[in-house]
């Protein structure tokens, strides 16, 4: 078995709990709330430029040309198409697409962004990729799962498009060998490995809950700031 398997495998109630959480079930049918959505929306967003740096640091962290490419090419493709999708998205929602940056991140956003960039300064490569994982894994068989259960077509049909595509695919298919590899030239990085994609997974779950339940701070403060991005 793959390592990748033996994670998916691992992950499996993880999973689960996704396919059936109410965000993904109400997007899938079309009638998801338009104010969960937009929440998803603008975390995601904010969410994405922290992923896209935890790709650029692992890359840059690297030591073989392949797996190079495929992190930098990873922290490109998110810059340059993945957040260009979300402005469009947000211009059809009601946001202005220049906002979005400005968007302050909620308790589970900004959990899971710090883990990610810790994790890309601070561990390995492969735990960093494996860190990275479920994010592109788990919104491929998301989408594939509400493509399934989705009846027609509805305002949400471009999400489920967007990450059931050929090159979202491709994408992750990169990823999934990337992981596989590591995982065989460092075995004694695969309980690190194994933590950091369970982790990454169990925040992605927690994700979904915080854009459909509306997660806030226990205590807001006037005047906060997002922090400079430079």
């Amino acid at each position: 078995m793959a390592f990748s398997d033996d994670l998916l495998e691992a992950g499996a109630d993880i999973w689960a709990a996704q396919f059936e959480h109410p965000f993904v079930r109400e997007l899938a049918a079309g009638d998801l709330d338009e104010a969960a959505f937009r929440r998803w929306l603008e975390q995601d967003y904010r969410y994405l430029s922290d992923y896209a740096r935890t790709y650029a640091v692992a890359g840059a962290k690297a030591r073989d040309e392949a797996a190079m490419a495929t992190l930098l090419g990873g922290a490109d493709a998110v810059l340059n198409e993945e957040l260009d999708l979300h402005r469009s998205f947000a211009g059809e929602y009601g946001v202005d697409p220049e906002d979005l940056s400005a968007v302050r991140k909620r308790p589970t956003c900004e959990a899971y962004t710090s883990y990610l960039v810790r994790t890309a300064h601070e561990r390995p490569v492969p735990v960093a990729v494996a860190a990275l994982f479920p994010c592109m894994q788990g919104y491929l068989d998301v989408a594939d799962h509400m493509a399934e259960i989705a009846d027609g077509e509805h305002r949400y049909t471009p999400f489920i498009e967007t990450y059931t595509s050929d090159e979202f695919r491709a994408e992750t298919a990169s990823m999934r060998d990337l992981l596989d590899d590591y995982a065989a030239s460092h075995p004694g990085h695969r309980d690190a490995m194994r933590e950091a994609f369970l982790t990454s997974a169990r925040l992605e779950l927690a994700f979904w809950e915080m854009a459909y339940a509306g997660e806030e701070w226990e205590v807001e403060t006037e005047g906060t700031v997002v922090a400079d991005q430079a």
